[in-house]
């Protein structure tokens, strides 16, 4: 109630809910206002209390009233007729039922024995890390802190650039290499560069499922092309296929069944790269983790750079959370190129590649590759003891030279559910051979990450892995019986 000249005048009560804690008293009277307006509590052409009434209703101060009523006159929701007072707009929005909020529950690969992508964590090399990031942030330069390249951080590219030339033998100039946040995003946007829906693309059957994925995405022609002892067969592409517009490879470590690609083959695929015109799509799998000798020198590396596109990245060296990857591009591409990367976000951050290039130009991340290739070395021997001591025949075991997986095959007289039977027996984390083909096979069989785990996880899963597989045949017949 108020009093005006000697007389008690009813206030109307609005129906509104001021949020206390939802900014200083202008900013809750219109947030509060705004809502009853759009949601219908007060109808258009309402007439609204004064400034005075509101504020004895609400018990906030007059002037924040005055205040929310301007905010609200500018936003066109109400309007103030001379000598009438103030009324909410007669015109607005039409309602909708809004749904409500959906909880989207996304759940990331379990860190659980054998699943893929895991690697070690390293808490002295993350200490390293933050110093060389707090570092360069500290002493940012303009160039650091501004709009970027497209490419990302020079210095990082220059670094990339000179391991590249030392470890995979391909000579690079840093102004052809570009960063990106992974090898998806890279793959994404050198497709939407180079190629046009409906391109058909050889792919290794079997070959990296995220591949496919983001192949289909870029609505491609996906070919599958079968791989044997020497890698993709070549000779069956041609026959697929002869003028297909690229096609994807893991040549040096081959996901999953880790073969190496020959060098009878590697030269028959970059001539046909040339002669067709097709563009060469290179994933260096694991690369860094070779177990015997140095790591084997890339396609681009043996004369391919006019053809291949060479995919590079962190997430293994340091950790999938830095978001960390490069691209080496022919001449050719790069324009087109970058002028697609441009238009996804416009350039890479500047800090954590800086701090990266600190980490390559003094050692530092050399050394953490070493220590870590020792480390999955013994569990890559330990899982593959262990299955081969507990499943007997039941499986047979591929130690790989390289990678941070192994391939534990099943034999091929056991029906097609066997495998998804025996990864439930066992309860562990592991893509099956079949998840990874575009043409279903007889032959199946366990693809096992090893790396990141503690080698007595490592044991336990191999045994329950290598018992079920054993038991299969034995509980299949106690089954049909």
């Amino acid at each position: 109630m108020s009093t005006t000249s000697g007389k008690r005048m009813k206030v109307l009560d609005v129906p509104l809910a001021v949020d206390r804690a939802s900014g200083n008293q202008p900013l809750q009277v219109h947030a509060g206002l705004r809502a009853a307006i759009l949601e219908g509590r007060l109808a258009a052409g309402c007439r609204l209390p004064s400034s005075r009434a509101l504020s004895e209703q609400l018990g906030i101060r007059r002037n924040a009233i005055v205040v929310a009523y301007e905010h609200l006159l500018s936003d066109g929701l109400i309007e103030s007729r001379i000598g009438a007072g103030t009324y909410v707009a007669p015109r607005l929005p039409a309602r909708t039922n809004v749904s409500p909020v959906v909880s989207i529950r996304f759940e990331p690969p379990r860190a659980v024995p054998f699943a893929l992508g895991n690697t070690g964590q390293d808490n002295f090399l993350l200490s390293r890390l933050g110093a060389a990031v707090r570092h360069r942030v500290v002493k940012a330069t303009a160039a650091e802190t501004g709009y970027g390249d497209p490419r990302g951080s020079e210095a990082l590219r220059r670094q990339i650039a000179i391991y590249l030339a030392a470890g995979r033998g391909i000579a690079c100039d840093p102004s052809c290499v570009m960063i990106v946040s992974g090898t998806q995003q890279g793959l994404r946007i050198c497709l939407e560069a180079l190629l046009q829906p409906g391109d058909a693309v050889w792919m290794e059957d079997p070959g990296y499922y995220v591949a496919h994925r983001v192949m289909a995405a870029a609505k491609l022609r996906l070919l599958p092309v079968p791989v044997d002892a020497e890698g993709i067969d070549i000779a069956a592409g041609r026959r697929l296929e002869p003028a297909a517009r690229a096609v994807y490879v893991t040549p040096s470590h081959q996901f999953p069944t880790g073969v190496a690609m020959s060098m009878a083959r590697r030269v028959a695929l970059l001539d046909w790269a040339r002669s067709s015109g097709a563009w060469v799509l290179e994933d260096d799998y694991d690369s860094e983790f070779r177990y015997g000798g140095p790591p084997l020198t890339a396609l681009a590396g043996l004369g391919g750079s006019d053809r291949v596109i060479y995919f590079g990245t962190f997430s293994k060296t340091l950790c999938a959370g830095l978001r960390v990857a490069y691209i080496v591009l022919p001449p050719e591409a790069v324009e087109r190129v970058v002028r697609v990367r441009t238009a996804y976000d416009r350039f890479p951050e500047s800090f954590i590649s800086g701090a990266i290039a600190d980490l390559m130009a003094n050692g530092i991340l050399a050394d953490h590759t070493r220590r870590m290739r020792r480390r999955y070395q013994a569990a890559r021997d330990t899982v593959a003891s262990v299955l081969r001591s507990t499943a007997g025949n039941a499986l047979k075991i591929v130690t790989p030279p390289q990678g941070l997986h192994l391939l534990a095959y099943l034999p091929e007289n056991l029906p097609p559910e066997a495998g998804t039977s025996i990864r439930a027996a066992a309860k562990v984390e592991t893509i099956l051979l079949s998840e990874t083909r575009l043409v279903p096979a007889r032959q199946n069989g366990f693809i096992l990450g090893f790396a990141g785990y503690e080698l007595a996880e490592l044991t336990r899963a191999a045994e329950a892995l290598g018992l079920a597989a054993r038991a299969f045949p034995e509980r299949t017949r106690h089954h049909v019986a």
